[in-house]
């Protein structure tokens, strides 16, 4: 769907000419375009099935998931073909990414752009109200990034085995000692694995705000809190603690077979979906931390050397358009919280996100959403891992 364009963006940074749906249309047909994104989650790569048939119906245009375990790989793949000279026709088009590889590709001056704001529907995007639209780990996007959902750290628990919630990192660490082997969470560099090790952080951090700055020669200081929370959780945690799953699937099924008796996601509703599908019991709950919820946005980025731009931007148009937005948060379908301010659409555009379900595992009330560290704690999180706990 390609609504036609607003005179004014709100919170947009870049000024360039709105395209209109028409151009960019025309453009882009006949073109094919390889998007990379992570092809782990089976909800996901049928939602993506379904905008393929989309823009080729639509508009002419065949979209290619090339699925990956971790868009690092396509990031490396990047890098090597510039490497290698090849300026144009790069075999990436479109790639999902936020974080530490927006941060290495901006850097490196391999991403196209800036192309975000030019896109109709970006006149809908809540950019005033989500800061995390506009700044990925605290760096601006500058238009070289366009947000397509948005994401809060979320627990999932089986409330058969818990009296009690936790409320907060000490109290859950007080649970996992009185029932061993029954908690883990995926091995870091596994992007959830990692996401787990900021919210923790972020919450056993005395000064959090600090982490919004490259850490330099602090990091020790800074991180002690959370290696001492993890040393003692580790050896009350699933094979105490000497292995780990690989990664959010995989640690679904571990709830799902009863063998722990908490997940997490970066999709609130992603318990919900799996009830409806029968993957996950009817007894599991979502927990946020009230004191608050490591949250972000995630965004398409165009390679400079892609082959198909106008391509890549057409497709980026269409998954923020109300329609596929709708589809997108539809428990049923995927349940990624869209980037729309819904408020500010039109009515006809309105009507999509009406009467979406919402199951009982989904959160409620939004906590306080936490923002991403810079993206150098990632990386040194990591190693500081990896050195600690898998000698």
């Amino acid at each position: 769907m390609l609504l036609p364009a607003a005179t004014s963006m709100v919170g947009a940074t870049i000024n360039d000419d709105v395209l209109t749906g028409r151009e960019l249309a025309q453009r882009a047909a006949g073109q094919t375009v390889y998007f990379n994104a992570w092809g782990g989650d089976p909800a996901i790569n049928r939602y993506l099935e379904w905008v393929a048939r989309e823009v080729l119906e639509q508009f002419d245009v065949r979209l290619v998931h090339v699925k990956v375990s971790d868009i690092a790989e396509s990031v490396s793949r990047i890098r090597a073909e510039r490497i290698a000279g090849r300026d144009t026709d790069g075999s990436v088009d479109l790639l999902w990414i936020n974080g530490e590889n927006f941060a290495s590709l901006q850097r490196a001056g391999l991403l196209f752009g800036p192309w975000a704001a030019r896109m109709p529907n970006a006149a809908f995007i809540d950019w005033r109200n989500n800061p995390s639209t506009h700044i990925d780990a605290t760096l601006p996007t500058q238009g070289y990034e366009l947000p397509w959902g948005t994401a809060t750290f979320t627990l999932f628990f089986d409330r058969t085995y818990l009296q009690e919630i936790p409320r907060d990192a000490d109290a859950l660490l007080h649970w996992m000692k009185a029932h061993p082997g029954r908690f883990s969470y995926p091995q870091p560099p596994a992007f959830l694995g990692t996401a787990f090790l900021k919210q923790l952080l972020l919450l056993l951090c005395s000064e959090p705000e600090r982490l919004q700055q490259a850490p330099g020669n602090e990091f020790d200081a800074i991180s002690a809190p959370l290696w001492a929370w993890l040393d003692q959780a580790h050896p009350a945690m699933w094979r105490r603690g000497r292995l780990f799953p690989h990664s959010g699937p995989a640690i679904r099924e571990l709830l799902a077979s009863g063998e722990l008796n908490w997940m997490m996601s970066f999709n609130p509703a992603e318990a919900s979906r799996a009830i409806r599908q029968g993957e996950l019991q009817e007894t599991i709950s979502g927990l946020q931390f009230p004191t608050g919820a490591l949250s972000n946005s995630h965004f398409l980025a165009i390679p400079v050397n892609a082959g198909a731009k106008d391509g890549a931007m057409l497709i980026a148009n269409f998954l923020i358009s109300p329609a596929a937005q709708a589809r997108k948060a539809d428990e049923t379908v995927w349940g990624d919280p869209t980037v729309l301010d819904i408020a500010a659409l039109p009515p006809s555009a309105r009507r999509f996100f009406e009467s979406l379900p919402r199951g009982n595992a989904t959160p409620g009330t939004p906590v306080q959403k936490l923002p991403e560290p810079h993206p150098a704690w990632t990386g040194l999180l990591e190693r500081a891992w990896l050195e600690r706990y898998t000698r």
